[in-house]
């Protein structure tokens, strides 16, 4: 495997510019001219459309901007890529966060893509055994050899976050089936699809979902891909983290931060009001792993506007000290109903549809018994 400096990014096989590595890991990127007429800001706060050469910082991201680390896997996904580096004899922190990106080429989360590819984009065998390839994850989590780690890879090394998942085909679409860690309840499965569907009831934008059969647990939750359209079509996300370049790993922001950033980005007081109903569905059935990187925004290129993504990664979490990793009014815990409100009225939300708002979604909740 080369190493690799640079990286063309790409968009729907348009050339969006270039990302090359200048200074220890510290990274650079320009727009082409051509995008720079047709195109969009990737990244509106610190990748605005400009011919300026933009430079990162060495942090959050170790070195390179929060779009192009959004794309990189994390926790699982990362978990598989370091064993498939080992698999080649390559000590995985040799190998930067370019040439990473490069053994991802079209494969990333979202639209972007990376050329040139260090990997064949072969397709992997999704027509497997789910309870076999919960087997497979078991094995990797507990760093034990598999007899087919390539397809394993192939279907999860771009994956994000903790719990074992794997992108497999639904009626000819793209969806991500997600299987319990060492940490979870054999039942997590059932926990998440039950937050999902209450979610939806409580208003907030979701996505299709299903909980798929299963001998070893209650079933596993599975949910059509945001990022993905038919015929291979794909669409540009980005996270809260990314956008604002800040770690997600302490907590450090507060939902009146994700409103406004809601406001600004979108220009709709429709989606402020989404994230506020995400906030005290949130808080009401007890999800305190509200990090900022689980709050995502896409780009429709048809209208040239930011929208909420569907709601993700939605069960019971008590989260570091039961707190949440997003503060609400100032409060990590035990947040009032008036906390709640203030934050809605801040960001220029109706003060009674707020608490009616959150009234509902309050007794939703209840109802649906979450835990």
């Amino acid at each position: 495997m080369k190493r690799i400096k640079s990286v063309e990014v790409l968009y729907e096989g348009k050339l969006v510019g270039k990302l090359s590595e200048y200074r220890d890991r510290l990274v650079a990127f320009q727009y082409t001219q051509s995008w720079l007429s047709e195109g969009f800001s990737i990244s509106p706060f610190s990748l605005p459309l400009s011919e300026k050469l933009y430079f990162s910082s060495l942090e959050p991201f170790d070195g390179l901007f929060g779009v192009f680390d959004d794309c990189l896997p994390d926790g699982w996904g990362m978990l598989l890529t370091d064993r498939m580096l080992r698999s080649w004899g390559i000590e995985p922190a040799s190998v930067s966060n370019i040439t990473r990106l490069s053994l991802l080429g079209n494969n990333a989360k979202g639209a972007l893509s990376f050329r040139p590819c260090q990997l064949e984009d072969d397709n992997a065998n999704t027509d497997v055994d789910y309870d076999q390839l919960y087997e497979q994850c078991s094995f990797i989590l507990a760093d034990k050899d598999i007899s087919d780690l390539d397809n394993l890879y192939k279907m999860a090394g771009n994956s994000g976050g903790a719990r074992p998942k794997a992108n497999v085909t639904i009626d000819g679409e793209s969806w991500i089936m997600k299987f319990p860690s060492h940490f979870d309840s054999r039942d997590i499965g059932l926990q998440e699809y039950s937050y999902s569907l209450a979610a939806a009831e409580c208003g907030i934008r979701t996505v299709e979902c299903r909980l798929l059969p299963s001998s070893k647990t209650s079933g596993y939750f599975a949910c059509k891909r945001f990022d993905r359209k038919p015929k291979n079509g794909r669409v540009h996300m980005i996270s809260a983290v990314g956008l604002l370049e800040t770690s997600h790993r302490f907590p450090n922001l507060d939902y009146l931060h994700l409103l406004k950033l809601t406001s600004i980005l979108t220009r709709n007081m429709e989606e402020t009001e989404n994230m506020f109903r995400l906030m005290c569905f949130n808080e009401f059935a007890h999800n305190r792993d509200d990090h900022a990187k689980n709050f995502s925004f896409l780009y429709d290129d048809s209208k040239r506007s930011w929208y909420m993504s569907p709601a993700y990664d939605l069960t019971y979490s008590s989260s570091i000290n039961g707190e949440h990793a997003t503060t609400i009014n100032g409060k990590g815990s035990d947040p009032s109903v008036e906390d709640m409100l203030n934050v809605g009225t801040k960001c220029g939300l109706d003060r009674r549809r707020c608490k009616g708002i959150l009234e509902s979604i309050k007794e939703t909740v209840d109802k649906a018994k979450l835990f």
